[in-house]
């Protein structure tokens, strides 16, 4: 599972995916906010990738489920990077 993790961790794919979610989160957050569009979208890259990558047979459920958990929280870590850049970048600019 660590290997799992660690290989979510450094795709680029994925991290790609978790920027431009913060980027439009941030765009947006007048209208909705920061917390429930972040969360549903690390939700929505745990589930999306899993399903449409790598082998589709019906045996591998329980891997597919286990990158999915895994999945989560390499989205958090990888979206808590990010956040903690900008809170950063937004305090050395004032």
């Amino acid at each position: 599972m660590l290997e799992t993790l660690v290989s979510q961790l450094l795709d680029p794919f994925r991290i790609g995916l978790i920027l431009f979610l913060f980027l439009t989160a941030l765009r947006t957050r007048a209208a909705m906010g920061l917390a429930s569009p972040l969360g549903l979208g690390v939700i929505f890259v745990a589930v999306l990738l899993p399903l449409t990558t790598g082998a589709s047979t019906a045996t591998d459920n329980a891997a597919k489920l286990t990158a999915m958990a895994c999945g989560i929280v390499s989205n958090a870590i990888i979206l808590g990077c990010f956040v903690s850049a900008w809170a950063v970048w937004t305090r050395v600019r004032q």
